[in-house]
């Protein structure tokens, strides 16, 4: 009876602890292609790589998890743009331009920097989290088997360090 009872005291004090809180961003694009989803491979997201075609859609992209940089999702087309964040810092707001791919990829920081790679056309989209204290950890979406453009995107954004700030939706 008493360890029925200790299991039962387990039990409410682990239902009445907060559960962490998630946003995830609604799929940009037209969803086609082969699915690809980011690892958290040897910790925190540390910075990112974006490859576009000249003056168009963006090819690839590429996380840094710690010291180290993770799996290239697409093409490397063109020269690289990379922004590494600094101790502390992450990423709050993942912003862009899609129409039938991804044209325009706008990421920024916790800090206020930004990395802007991609022609501003066609619809707008802006991705930031719900809940104070959250940063981006995983980027998802689909890519076209033949040229290799991002036609699909969407991120998640569980509790993480505290931000500096809010970012605005508008």
């Amino acid at each position: 009876m008493l360890s029925f009872l200790f299991l039962a005291v387990l039990w409410a004090s682990c239902m009445t602890a907060p559960l962490p809180q998630y946003s995830f961003s609604p799929a940009v694009g037209n969803g086609g292609g082969t699915a690809f989803s980011t690892e958290n491979e040897n910790g925190p997201i540390t910075g990112i790589r974006l490859w576009e075609t000249s003056s168009s859609y963006i090819t690839g992209l590429q996380l840094r998890y710690g010291f180290g940089w993770g799996q290239m999702v697409g093409r490397e087309l063109n020269s690289v743009q990379e922004l590494i964040l600094n101790e502390g810092e992450s990423f709050i707001q993942v912003s862009g331009k899609y129409q039938t791919y991804i044209y325009q990829l706008i990421f920024v920081t916790s800090s206020g920097r930004s990395l802007i790679v991609g022609q501003p056309t066609t619809l707008s989209f802006n991705f930031y989290p719900s809940h104070p204290g959250q940063k981006l950890v995983i980027l998802s979406g689909t890519l076209q088997h033949c040229r290799a453009p991002f036609d699909c995107c969407s991120l998640g954004c569980p509790p993480g360090s505290r931000q500096q700030h809010q970012p605005d939706p508008d």
